[in-house]
């Protein structure tokens, strides 16, 4: 046996089609019985098949005879907010159209379990929709057979994304600089943010806004503290920030990390709003019932589920296809813990 330390992609259905010489097209027609291909065509395909050692899978054959009705979502997370939201979107409008939906947890960023996970997703039938908020989904995405139905949600892209690249976003750029821009009208010199994780080693789409937001109105722009998706890592960004008593102006990535920094900022004793204000983004339903009320950046993670499911669905019944977008315009939502600086 002959190991070399790397998992072997399984053929798709472009490799047998490369193999034979002919187009995937004529592959399908072969795998379903079509009788107009030739005897010789189908039989350079079979060998192919047997060569690389390609398996049908579900997706494929429901596809064919046009009886799929199913879909299956790539997440690495489904409890945080924006994730759930999400899946209760997809699962909404999967819902009102008749459709099954599944999911499929990707419990490693490894490139062999992602390709492993998202092969269990090709062969359980359907189309599939990957959340790419993190390096496992962005991975997942890029894995999935490009003969396979998909739909990406993902970070707000750099560019507008080509028509093979059917993703969906919110415009989490624009939030950032508003929710920023708010706070430097206060009177803040300057804003401090503590950052959730990107899907990517690049800036998110986050930090950007934040960025852009200090650099039109000519404020200092400090380093941006890296936190995590919960308050754990919030309280011990707040912490750092706490003992500085410079610091007038908090946003945090998420309204969990906010919730965290809001109890490092209390056990230090420095008041909110009247030392300090702090701001979340996605206005998660606790943001308006903690002490002070938290100031957000309202997105509609619900909308993008069902949004991704529409595009989906649209590939899936070959019908009318909604052009990817960013869904929805990010809402500022002003409560109690942002105000005046008493500098």
């Amino acid at each position: 046996m002959n190991v070399t330390g790397r998992t072997r992609r399984p053929a798709s259905i472009r490799d047998v089609a490369t193999a034979a010489g002919v187009s995937y097209q004529t592959v399908s027609r072969v795998i379903n019985g079509h009788p107009s291909v030739k005897p010789a065509t189908r039989d350079r395909v079979l060998a192919a098949i047997d060569e690389l050692g390609f398996r049908r899978n579900a997706t494929a054959l429901a596809l064919a005879s046009g009886r799929s009705r199913a879909v299956t979502v790539l997440t690495a997370n489904t409890t945080h907010y924006g994730y759930a939201s999400i899946l209760q979107g997809v699962e909404e409008a999967a819902r009102a159209a008749s459709y099954a939906v599944g999911i499929g947890v990707l419990e490693s960023a490894e490139e062999a379990a992602v390709a492993a996970e998202v092969q269990r997703a090709a062969d359980a039938g359907g189309g599939l929709i990957v959340i790419a908020y993190d390096p496992a989904g962005v991975r997942a995405l890029a894995a999935v057979p490009a003969e396979l139905p998909v739909v990406g949600v993902v970070e707000t892209p750099a560019s507008p994304p080509g028509e093979d690249r059917p993703w969906v976003w919110t415009d989490d750029r624009e939030a950032a600089y508003e929710v920023t821009r708010h706070l430097l009208s206060l009177g803040h010199e300057t804003v401090h943010y503590v950052a959730i994780p990107s899907s990517t080693r690049r800036t998110s789409a986050r930090t950007s806004g934040w960025r852009e937001a200090l650099r039109a109105a000519g404020a200092p722009e400090p380093r941006p503290l890296q936190g995590s998706w919960g308050p754990a890592g919030g309280h011990t960004a707040g912490r750092r920030l706490a003992k500085d008593p410079a610091v007038t102006a908090i946003l945090c990535g998420n309204d969990d990390l906010a919730l965290g920094v809001l109890r490092a900022l209390h056990e230090a004793g420095r008041s909110v709003p009247d030392e300090v204000s702090v701001a979340g983004f996605d206005d998660a339903p606790h943001a308006a019932y903690l002490t002070p009320s938290l100031t957000t950046v309202r997105l509609d993670f619900t909308g993008l589920g069902r949004a991704a499911f529409a595009l989906l669905h649209g590939a899936m019944e070959e019908s009318a296809q909604v052009a990817p977008h960013p869904v929805s315009v990010p809402e500022l939502v002003i409560r109690e813990s942002s105000g005046p600086s008493r500098r």
